[in-house]
């Protein structure tokens, strides 16, 4: 099981990647999302998949009766995916506004900063 997540985690890391080496803004945002997605599924890799038992001591042990699945990479998978989710937010409504306003999600095209009549920027600074 977890050499198939570490494949499928790699095949989205792949697709993130050549999705944020695309010109358009929106390719560029849903490879976020893939290569945040890529991150939790590494992470849960990295924790126990295999069907164990849940985090907790029974009464009169001290420690848990068999192998436990870790807590910890579910709670930062957690954590991760409601951050991303936010920053994805943000950054679509950025991109929405700049779509509005320039009229392309090219990135070539949205030189507003660096006209392209005008020569390139002098040196030295």
């Amino acid at each position: 099981m977890q050499a198939l997540l570490a494949l499928l985690a790699g095949l989205l890391l792949a697709a993130a990647i050549y999705l944020l080496l695309s010109r358009h803004i929106v390719r560029v945002l849903i490879g976020l999302v893939l290569f945040g997605n890529a991150a939790n599924l590494t992470i849960l890799a990295a924790g126990r998949v295999s069907s164990t038992l849940l985090p907790l001591v029974p009464d009169g042990l001290d420690v848990p009766a068999g192998p436990i699945a870790n807590p910890l990479p579910q709670a930062l998978i957690l954590t991760a995916i409601v951050i991303s989710f936010s920053f994805f937010a943000v950054l679509l409504v950025l991109a929405f506004r700049a779509y509005r306003d320039l009229g392309t999600d090219d990135t070539r095209l949205m030189r507003v900063a660096e006209p392209e009549g005008e020569g390139p920027p002098p040196l030295g600074y």
